[in-house]
């Protein structure tokens, strides 16, 4: 990600992201990588549109996490003051807070897309 979008995260969620400095080929601005350090275990189940729980497979070492997730809907409760993060057992989504989505939108952030979960 660009320096503009890593200020957001440096700023608003230091406690909650790791920011990794990357050099891209043919680009002479600095970018980042982003490390989201927390996991929260928050899906609402019963919210969402369907849930499949991993149960056997090639992957035995994830039984019990989710193998999709639709609709996610998560319970807010057990969030607390966390501003970003990824869920317990579904990887696929980064969560922010609405401060940190409309930062993000200001910086007229390229690729994202919101959706209130």
């Amino acid at each position: 990600m660009s320096d503009r979008i890593a200020s957001v995260f440096r700023e608003m969620a230091p406690n909650d992201v790791q920011l990794f400095k990357a050099a891209v080929d043919g680009q002479p601005d600095p970018y980042y990588v982003l490390n989201v350090a927390r996991q929260i275990r928050c899906i609402d189940d019963a919210a969402c549109e369907e849930v499949q729980i991993r149960t056997a497979g090639e992957y035995t070492e994830r039984i019990g996490e989710y193998s999709s997730v639709s609709g996610l809907r998560i319970d807010k409760s057990k969030v607390g003051d966390v501003r970003v993060f990824r869920t317990w057992g579904w990887h696929s989504p980064l969560i922010v807070d609405d401060e940190i989505k409309d930062a993000l939108e200001a910086t007229g952030i390229a690729g994202g897309k919101f959706e209130e979960v």
